[in-house]
């Protein structure tokens, strides 16, 4: 059965594994260390957080992990549980039971994390950005209006729109974006090159977001073959209403003209036979 990765943190307790049992000699950023070196051979983590135990419970520590996908979780339960692992004694690892998220109630990765996931299932060159408009949408009329009133550095922020598309020529895939980012100006603040660093620091969070709301409508498909696919939602289900608001009437970009992965708003799983990559996970001897 095909599973479905989103560019979301993980919320299925399906993806996440209890380990307890952990000796209380090493610190809890070596163990942090050396259950992410033994995990991340089954697949992707998405988080490795170490707790020491309840008082109750006597010295030691546990740990939750989390990742991306379900499927690499139960791999990684199965073959580790009452394994010592990197310590003497047998460590004990619970998965947790499926759950099913709701998927509008996820949240977002931020830009590093898309890019990492993206990096891991399509490889680093598998995929790439390409930006179609970066805006300065900061008002200036305002400067105009009290031109005679304050000093020559009116505007009270900087605020920049970002239109980009994510491409996986592999799938025949295009997948856009839009982002927004605004910085106060100080009042204070002269001179020419400190408005050039202003500018490049809110580009920045600008193109960030505009790459997160590219991935947010793009899901990995994994098939049991350990092969996978790219699947497409349509961009209303998650475009910002105030940002669609504001393209409408600065620079309808929105939504570009041709149509996302050539099939409008359908899933880009027409033919495996053909779109299906190779990608196999390391199995630990």
């Amino acid at each position: 059965m095909a599973e479905l990765v989103p560019f979301a943190v993980p919320t299925g307790s399906d993806k996440t594994l209890l380990v307890w049992e952990l000796s209380s000699g090493p610190t809890a950023e070596a163990l942090q260390h050396s259950l992410f070196t033994v995990f991340s051979q089954f697949g992707l983590l998405y988080s490795v957080r170490v707790f020491p135990n309840a008082a109750v419970a006597g010295p030691g520590f546990y740990a939750v992990i989390k990742f991306y996908s379900a499927r690499d979780a139960h791999r990684a339960q199965k073959a580790c549980n009452q394994k010592q692992l990197f310590q003497k004694s047998p460590v004990k690892i619970r998965l947790g039971t499926q759950h099913k998220a709701v998927q509008h109630n996820a949240l977002a990765l931020n830009s590093s994390r898309c890019q990492e996931l993206a990096n891991y299932y399509f490889g680093f060159n598998g995929w790439s950005k390409r930006i179609i408009k970066l805006q300065d949408l900061s008002d200036p009329e305002e400067e105009t209006e009290n031109e005679d009133m304050v000093a020559p550095l009116q505007r009270q922020s900087l605020k920049f729109f970002c239109a980009l598309e994510v491409v996986l020529p592999s799938y025949e895939c295009r997948s856009p974006g839009v982002g927004m980012a605004e910085e106060p100006l100080d009042n204070l603040e002269e001179g020419p090159l400190s408005l050039l660093m202003k500018r490049k620091k809110t580009q920045k969070p600008a193109i960030q977001k505009a790459m997160t709301d590219a991935f947010q409508k793009l899901q990995i498909v994994v098939l049991e073959s350990g092969k996978i696919a790219v699947a497409y939602r349509s961009c209303e289900e998650v475009t910002d209403a105030r940002t669609e608001e504001e393209l409408q009437d600065l620079i309808q970009v929105s939504c570009f003209s041709r149509k996302p992965c050539g099939q409008g708003e359908e899933e880009c799983l027409s033919d495996f036979s053909f779109e299906e990559q190779e990608f196999t996970v390391p199995e630990l001897d």
